[in-house]
């Protein structure tokens, strides 16, 4: 179960993004996770809701988590499909020189925090990789 070690790696990526930007609280915290990217997503919200219950800035967040569709292309016949349904090889020409394009991800999307100066906002910036 490697769930834990990704919301560790996340608490530490919030606590250096806090520091930064004078956070004192967490309100949300959106992680936008592929499909086919191996997060146990009941695991890593049990993972969440234990570790945040001992980090001040996380006790009272919320998680949300959005799926990332996985998208696999042919090198072959060049058409993207769906690597859930199909797997590795073209429903389109039925080649296996295929290569995974989306679905592979765990990134932060977006949070919702409470700053020193008493300002609440969502924070939106490029996605953190926490793969």
């Amino acid at each position: 179960m490697h769930e834990m070690g990704i919301v560790l790696h996340l608490a530490k990526t919030l606590d250096e993004a806090a520091e930064e930007n004078h956070i004192t609280k967490y309100g949300s915290v959106t992680l936008s996770v592929g499909e086919v990217s191996g997060i146990m997503t009941d695991y890593f919200t049990d993972c969440w809701d234990y570790f945040k219950s001992r980090h001040p800035l996380l006790k009272d967040s919320v998680l949300k988590l959005e799926t990332i569709p996985a998208v696999t292309f042919c090198s072959n016949c060049e058409k993207n499909y769906p690597t859930v349904k199909y797997g590795k090889t073209c429903p389109y020409c039925g080649s296996g020189e295929t290569w995974l394009i989306t679905g592979n991800e765990c990134l932060i999307k977006e949070v919702e925090a409470e700053t020193s100066d008493g300002s609440e906002g969502v924070v939106e910036q490029e996605a953190d990789d926490l793969n």
